[in-house]
């Protein structure tokens, strides 16, 4: 520890220019926070901070690790495959056909005129939504299809509520996507705009600060250690320090308020509510407009069950 002291204290004597003393002050308030890290600077060493700064840094330092948290799960909508797990294995499958067609049709375009066979161009599988919904709707409408094309099929009543379910989960569908696209515009964006902006801002003053106080803290050790020639010196620096460290805290408090006081998260919560009460309303308004008749047609088909049992 003395070691450093004295070479702290070395780099301070030196009278090379202005670059030489930012570059002493820099590694003093290095040497300075090593120690404090350490454990060797007594806390009445440490400059204390106001209170209202050390408030107001507690406070948003819980609005940053809540936005965090709720961004690490809703994060998810900017993916609309989030609750269908099989994509991947669809998505790989398209890739291929994709990459098939593609081949064909370049062949398709670049032989004619020579002797090998050109093939037929064809046509590309148009995308499909990778949603749970819109997956339900599919495997409801191609079980109902399978159904009905049968012998007789048409008046097969677990055709005809597949029918209706494909129904409801097409419409399902389409809300979901509207949902997912307010989300993303209405919430999503300006939440992690505020996030990398205005917190992020406050989150910089605070290291200015804390490298201020550094600076401060660093100064009056050299002032503590300065020879008689450096005293004056040495005192003017921790005097600037000073009106540093309270410039910069004025700065940070101000930044911390005007994040804490901002309305806009409560704006963007609302409308993540909203999107989603709009999607679920949606959900359940088709869900219930099927369900009676789905019923209908289960009671039916358990009753002709029972009766031709009877017979």
């Amino acid at each position: 520890m003395d070691g450093w002291t004295k070479l702290q204290s070395s780099l301070t004597n030196l009278n090379i220019g202005q670059s030489a003393n930012k570059l002493a002050k820099g590694f003093n308030s290095s040497v300075q926070a090593t120690r404090e890290r350490l454990g060797q600077v007594a806390p009445e060493e440490i400059t204390e901070l106001p209170q209202e700064y050390k408030d107001l840094e507690a406070r948003v330092d819980a609005l940053r690790q809540a936005y965090l948290a709720l961004l690490k799960v809703t994060k998810a909508y900017e993916s609309e495959s989030y609750d269908y797990p099989v994509q991947i294995q669809e998505s790989i499958s398209e890739l291929s056909t994709t990459i098939g067609h593609g081949i064909t049709n370049f062949a398709a375009t670049n032989l004619k005129g020579t002797n090998i066979p050109a093939p037929n161009p064809v046509t590309p599988v148009a995308a499909q939504h990778k949603t749970l919904p819109h997956a339900l709707g599919r495997a409801a409408t191609n079980a109902a299809s399978a159904l009905q094309g049968a012998p007789s099929g048409s008046d097969d009543k677990l055709g005809k509520a597949l029918s209706l379910y494909a129904g409801v989960w097409e419409t399902i569908a389409g809300a979901r996507i509207q949902q997912d696209e307010a989300i993303q515009d209405q919430y999503l964006q300006p939440w992690q705009t505020t996030l990398s902006t205005s917190i992020n801002v406050a989150m910089k003053a605070r290291q200015a600060v804390r490298a201020s106080r550094l600076e401060l803290d660093a100064a009056k050790q050299s002032l503590k250690n300065a020879n008689p020639a450096r005293q004056e010196q040495a005192r003017l620096d921790v005097e600037n320090a000073e009106d540093d460290l309270v410039q910069k805290t004025e700065v940070a408090i101000t930044l911390m308020k005007t994040v804490l006081e901002n309305p806009e998260p409560l704006k963007n919560l609302n409308e993540l509510t909203k999107a989603q009460l709009v999607y679920f309303a949606s959900a359940a308004e088709a869900l219930s407009s099927a369900q009676g008749e789905i019923e209908e047609l289960s009671v039916a088909a358990e009753g002709e069950y029972r009766k031709s049992r009877d017979h």
